[in-house]
């Protein structure tokens, strides 16, 4: 992030050469869309991005997401579009590099795309130029780039990484007497660990033991073994955000945890989802009764019922698509998004301008409890140095029990006070 440290894990650009993959969706043939009230409402086109399942070391596969976009295009289109208008998707390989992202900005203008929605990308620097320059709004990206939270063109649905560490410490608080963050070795990493100091004295607790480790580590033992003496053995916790090299961490946490007692363990998001406990065993799961702090709603609350129906009926048995996926559910929440700011345009023609009006004249978006409702206002938004574009500060407390990720606490958790208190101080 330009002018400022890092509060968010960074990665490496990777000189890869490969080719953004672009695939567009168009449902329904010309003419009227059923449900629309004349031939007056002009087609619109929008692009979502993201990783596809690129091979190389550290790549992020977020393939879900394009394949949720499309899904969400089919149901769309076949009940009369968004407000009348036909939904045109276009999707692209981000492959997970700076070029690839440049690639797929450089495509949405191409498409005359009116605005990039429910994209995955952590080479913000790479996109988002390109899409100020098009002014292209990006509206509800995955959170996975500093530039989401700090540029004029983006209008972001969650708090990103910030927020889940905010809550994490809110949550470990609540019955942690001790505990020890292990968070990887970089500058991005001193971020996360100034977060969680924040929000653990914020709440009484002492601060926590910043147990520094290699993001590309194949093993932890020793940050591990460090952790677990910190944490204690009277009602320690132990959280890990680690990113792909979470699930390494608590491996070596599992061999060494029998020597050192019982210690909670907690993670965030993104970090940990349900996938992944799924992958490791379920019930047998070394994840069982971890805390986990969440952007969205548990994936059995009833409020992504619509989103599992329309998944049922549209995505063909696609099974890039997992409705417990946390990406598949961003990108879900941003199309509810759009669909709600075209309503609220109203015009046989949608533009990114009227778009971004809408946006920045506060036009409200009710995305059916799976967030507050949103709004981009200058005052709706934080306006901290570190976030100034975040608009959701809530996050949702959950834990794993029986292998399902289910709510530890009813309702949303606002951490406003920790982001603008960790901003200040910083």
């Amino acid at each position: 992030m330009t002018g400022r440290r890092r509060l968010t894990s960074p990665r490496p650009y990777k000189l890869l050469t490969r080719t953004a993959a672009v695939g567009a969706l168009l449902v329904t043939g010309c003419g009227v869309l059923p449900g629309a009230s004349g031939n007056s409402r002009e087609p619109l086109t929008v692009v979502t991005w993201a990783p596809g399942g690129a091979t190389g070391p550290d790549t992020v596969n977020m393939a879900g997401m394009t394949a949720m976009a499309r899904t969400y295009a089919r149901w769309a289109n076949s009940n009369g579009g968004l407000d009348g208008h036909k939904l045109r998707v276009v999707t692209c390989d981000e492959a997970d590099t700076s070029a690839g992202a440049a690639n797929c900005a450089r495509l949405a203008t191409k498409e005359k795309a009116v605005a990039v929605v429910g994209a995955y990308s952590r080479h913000g620097s790479s996109f988002m130029a390109p899409l100020e320059g098009a002014r292209i709004p990006y509206i509800g990206g995955y959170g996975a780039s500093d530039e989401e939270f700090t540029s004029y063109n983006s209008y972001p649905i969650n708090g990103g990484q910030a927020a889940l560490l905010a809550g994490n410490a809110q949550q470990l608080a609540r019955s942690c007497e001790r505990v020890s963050v292990v968070r990887p070795d970089t500058l991005g990493g001193d971020g996360q660990a100034w977060l969680l100091k924040t929000g653990l004295t914020e709440a009484g607790r002492p601060e926590p033991a910043d147990i520094r480790a290699a993001e590309t580590a194949t093993s932890y033992d020793e940050a591990a073994g460090r952790a677990l003496q910190a944490a204690g053995t009277n009602d320690g916790c132990v959280t890990a955000v680690l990113e792909d090299r979470t699930e390494t961490f608590f491996d070596s946490f599992r061999r060494l945890e029998p020597s050192y007692g019982n210690v909670r363990i907690s993670s965030v998001l993104g970090s940990v989802g349900q996938p992944l406990i799924d992958s490791t065993g379920g019930r047998n799961s070394p994840f069982e009764g971890a805390y986990l702090t969440g952007w969205y709603p548990d994936s059995g609350d009833a409020r992504w019922d619509r989103m599992r129906e329309v998944i049922r009926k549209h995505a063909f048995g696609d099974n890039r698509i997992d409705p417990d996926d946390t990406g598949v559910q961003t990108t879900w929440i941003a199309y509810t998004a759009l669909n709600e700011l075209v309503k609220s345009v109203d015009a046989p023609q949608i533009t990114a301008g009227k778009l971004v009006s809408a946006l920045n004249h506060g036009a409200p978006v009710d995305t059916g409890g799976l967030t507050p409702v949103l709004r981009w206002r200058y005052k709706d938004m934080l306006g901290s140095s570190a976030y100034p574009r975040i608009v959701n500060t809530r996050v949702t407390f959950q834990m794993v029990r029986h292998g399902r990720l289910v709510a530890d606490k009813k309702g949303f958790v606002d951490v406003m006070e920790t982001l603008s208190e960790a901003s200040a101080k910083r």
